[in-house]
C-alpha cells in the first residue's frame, strides 16, 4: 500500500513537471526553421538542372515563410484572449460602471432615490454588455481558437516527429465525432460526481475528472497525428492516470480560481497553447501503472449505447483494438454530428467549443491529405 502510494505521488510529480517543463521549449520550435531560411545555396552554374534546383528551393522557401509560427500564434492567443476578451471585461466592471454610479449619484442627487435607480439601473447595464459584447465575443474567440491551437499543434509535432499519419476519412470523422461525445458525456460526468453528499469526496473525484480530461485535451492533438484512435487515447490515460492527473492538475488549478465563467475561459485560451506543446514535449510512461482506473468506462459504454440508437446499428466500439467504420456509415455520422451540436458548451470546466473543433479538424485533415498526395 505505501509503495503505491509513492509510486502515484511520484508519477504525479513526473506529469506535474512534464506539463510545466515543456511550456520552457515553445520558444525553440521555430529556430529549426529559421535555421533553415537563414542558409542559402552555394552560387552554381547556369544550367537546366541549376534553375530547376533553385526554384525547387525557392518553392520550398515560400511554402515554409506561409506556414504558421508558434511564437506568432501564442502571441494572437494573448493578445486576443487577454488583451481584448478580458481587458474589456475588466475596464467595464472596474472602470465604466464605478463611473456611471459615481456619475448618476451626482446626477440624481438623493441617497435613497439614487439606491433605487442603481438597483435596476446597474443590473441592467450588466446584463447588456454580457448579451451584446460577453458572449458574441466569447463564443467569437471559442471559434477562433480553434484555429490557433490547430496550427500550434500541427507546428509543434512536425517539428519534432515529422508529418502525421493519416487515416481513413470516415474513420477520421467516426474517431472525432465519438471522442467529442465521449468528452461532453465524462464532463457531466464529473460534475454528476461533485455532488456526492460525502464533504470532500466528491470535490476530489471531479478534480480527478478535470485533470484527466484536460490532460486528454493537451495530448489529443499529438495522439491523432501518431494515428491513435479514441480507445488508444482513453486507454494509455487510464493505464497511467497518475502521470496524466499530475499533468492536467496546473490548468485546473488556474483555470478555477477565476468565480467568472468568461474569465475563466479567457485563461484557459491563453494557457492552452503552452500545453499543447508540452504534452508533445512530454516523455509520457511507457510501463503501465500496477493498477489501471477505468474512468472512462461508464460514459464509453453511454456513447455506444447513443451510437446503437441514434444510427440503428453499433457503429464504433470504443473499446475493441480493432475497432474501425466502413466508408458508407459516413452519412450516419455526419447526422449524428447534427445531435452533438446541443451539446456544445464553453465554461469554466469545459472550454471547447465542439462544432468548430469538429469542423476545422476535418479541414485540416483534407488538407493534409491533399498535400500528402501531391
Amino acid at each position: 500500500m505505501t509503495d503505491t502510494l509513492k509510486n502515484i505521488v511520484s508519477m504525479a510529480t513526473w506529469g506535474f513537471r512534464d506539463s510545466i517543463v515543456g511550456t520552457l521549449t515553445t520558444w525553440k520550435l521555430d529556430k529549426p526553421r529559421e535555421q533553415s531560411d537563414s542558409r542559402r545555396p552555394v552560387s552554381e552554374a547556369e544550367t537546366t538542372l541549376a534553375r530547376r534546383r533553385a526554384e525547387r528551393l525557392r518553392h520550398k522557401e515560400d511554402k515554409k515563410k506561409s506556414e504558421p509560427n508558434v511564437r506568432n500564434r501564442i502571441f494572437l492567443c494573448c493578445a486576443w484572449n487577454g488583451g481584448v476578451c478580458w481587458l474589456s471585461i475588466l475596464v467595464f466592471n472596474y472602470f465604466l460602471l464605478p463611473c456611471i454610479y459615481c456619475f448618476t449619484e451626482l446626477l440624481v442627487g438623493g441617497e435613497d432615490s439614487h439606491s433605487f435607480i442603481w438597483s435596476w439601473l446597474g443590473p441592467f447595464l450588466s446584463w447588456t454588455f454580457s448579451a451584446l459584447w460577453v458572449l458574441p465575443l466569447f463564443m467569437l474567440s471559442k471559434l477562433i481558437n480553434c484555429f490557433w491551437f490547430q496550427d500550434i499543434a500541427d507546428v509543434a509535432y512536425q517539428t519534432r516527429r515529422g508529418s502525421p499519419r493519416l487515416s481513413s476519412l470516415s474513420f477520421f470523422i467516426a474517431d472525432i465525432v465519438f471522442s467529442l461525445l465521449l468528452e461532453a458525456l465524462f464532463l457531466m460526468q464529473g460534475l454528476a460526481v461533485s455532488f456526492l453528499p460525502i464533504y470532500g469526496v466528491g470535490q476530489f473525484i471531479s478534480l480527478v475528472h478535470l485533470t484527466m480530461l484536460y490532460s486528454l485535451y493537451s495530448f489529443e492533438y499529438k495522439w491523432i497525428n501518431m494515428g491513435l484512435g479514441v480507445h488508444q487515447r482513453l486507454s494509455l490515460i487510464e493505464k497511467n492516470w497518475p502521470y496524466f492527473m499530475g499533468f492536467g492538475f496546473p490548468l485546473v488549478l488556474v483555470t478555477s480560481l477565476p468565480s467568472s465563467i468568461v474569465i475563466s475561459g479567457c485563461i484557459f485560451s491563453i494557457l492552452f497553447p503552452l500545453f499543447i506543446i508540452s504534452a508533445n514535449e512530454a516523455r509520457e510512461p511507457t510501463a503501465t501503472f500496477d493498477i489501471a482506473l477505468p474512468i472512462f468506462a461508464p460514459v464509453i459504454t453511454l456513447s455506444n449505447k447513443l451510437f446503437y440508437t441514434l444510427s440503428g446499428k453499433k457503429m464504433f466500439l470504443a473499446r475493441h483494438p480493432r475497432a474501425h467504420l466502413p466508408g458508407e456509415d459516413t452519412l450516419h455520422l455526419v447526422e449524428l454530428f447534427m445531435f452533438c451540436l446541443p451539446l456544445c458548451r464553453t465554461d469554466t470546466r469545459y472550454s471547447y467549443c465542439l462544432a468548430p473543433k469538429l469542423s476545422f479538424r476535418l479541414y485540416k485533415y483534407m488538407c493534409n491529405f491533399i498535400s500528402h498526395k501531391s
